[in-house]
């Protein structure tokens, strides 16, 4: 009889270290929201670049290729929010704009683009870590759309980013007292980093290696 006691007491005591495994730490959460700018490239990037420096992260991507701010609030609103809060994710990394400077139908006026954004902050606000600490928001500028783009970008698109859209995110980001990444001035200073309206693989590279300089104080 007391060789089955002892048998029950091992098998409890792996299922115990099974549990306590399941419940591991899993490290840091990162979710990565945005347009195609975010989809095509940089979040993959970004959690290598955390995994060589040792950090144990999960980076979500969710940028949605053609997205202006109208559309990715109604993809939040769809339900996109409630799954991600259930993410409890300790960062948030946020960069919207480029296809609000289109000059096809997603052109999206400054007041209404403010409007979006803002009400997006909003949505962003609410959500918490699994500590139940609010989790950190940081918004980016938007990189240069070159005045050489194709339509449906035009030469207007290239001088609304620098007088319209990056004060805007800016302003925002002072209003709500959140920290701002500047993806504008990393391609600003390397147009060869910028063929078009998205990176060169190494631009690609480069963004993520400027998101990681701004959210390494939030991982201690």
């Amino acid at each position: 009889m007391n060789r089955f006691f002892a048998l029950g007491a091992i098998l409890a005591a792996i299922i115990a270290s099974w549990a306590c495994a399941s419940e591991g730490p899993r490290g840091v959460v990162i979710l990565c929201a945005g347009d195609s700018l975010t989809a095509e490239g940089y979040p993959r990037m970004l959690g290598r670049a955390l995994r060589e420096e040792g950090v144990r992260a999960r980076v979500l991507n969710e940028g949605r290729s053609g997205n202006t701010t109208g559309e990715y609030l109604r993809h939040l609103r769809g339900g996109a929010a409630d799954r991600l809060k259930a993410e409890a994710p300790d960062l948030i990394l946020l960069q919207l704009g480029t296809n609000d400077v289109r000059f096809d139908g997603d052109r999206t006026a400054l007041p209404d683009f403010v409007d979006n954004l803002r009400e997006i902050v909003r949505i962003f606000g609410a959500f918490r870590n699994r500590s139940g600490r609010p989790s950190v928001l940081v918004l980016a500028t938007v990189p240069p759309v070159p005045e050489s783009a194709p339509f449906p970008f035009t030469p207007a698109s290239a001088r609304r980013v620098v007088e319209e859209i990056n004060p805007a995110i800016r302003a925002l980001a002072a209003e709500a007292g959140l920290p701002v990444v500047d993806n504008h001035g990393l391609f600003a200073g390397t147009p060869e980093l910028l063929p078009g309206v998205h990176p060169s693989a190494e631009g690609y590279r480069r963004l993520a290696l400027n998101w990681l300089q701004a959210v390494r104080p939030y991982l201690d």
